[in-house]
């Protein structure tokens, strides 16, 4: 059975926690809004079950998107070459932080 690379996390900017996708580990971790391009929903079928059954590509429990885990990039589905937002973090312990505020898109910030 394979470990699960992809999980939801609340990260804390400011006063608003931003539901945010953290996927892989260790030196390959990347970190990317939780909402899907198409329509802005949260990207999960059930809770930290983000991944299609290959398990190769993040996606989109409403219409199937499929995202590239390492970029974000939409490679198909309703949103082909739109991509996930990619969040500026850091990882103390094993808490992720954002790193510049000013980085995430005006709806994230709110």
């Amino acid at each position: 059975m394979q470990e699960n690379l992809a999980c939801a996390r609340d990260i804390r900017v400011g006063d608003r926690e931003i539901p945010c996708v953290v996927y892989g580990r260790g030196s390959e971790l990347r970190v990317f809004l939780n909402s899907c391009p198409h329509t802005g929903v949260r990207l999960e079928w059930r809770p930290d079950d983000f991944l299609d059954a290959s398990g190769r590509y993040l996606q989109c429990a409403m219409h199937g998107a499929q995202f590239e885990p390492g970029n974000g990039l939409c490679v198909d589905g309703p949103c082909v070459e739109q991509s996930l937002v990619s969040i500026p973090f850091e990882v103390c312990g094993d808490e992720v932080f954002v790193i510049d505020a000013q980085q995430l898109p005006k709806s994230a910030r709110r």
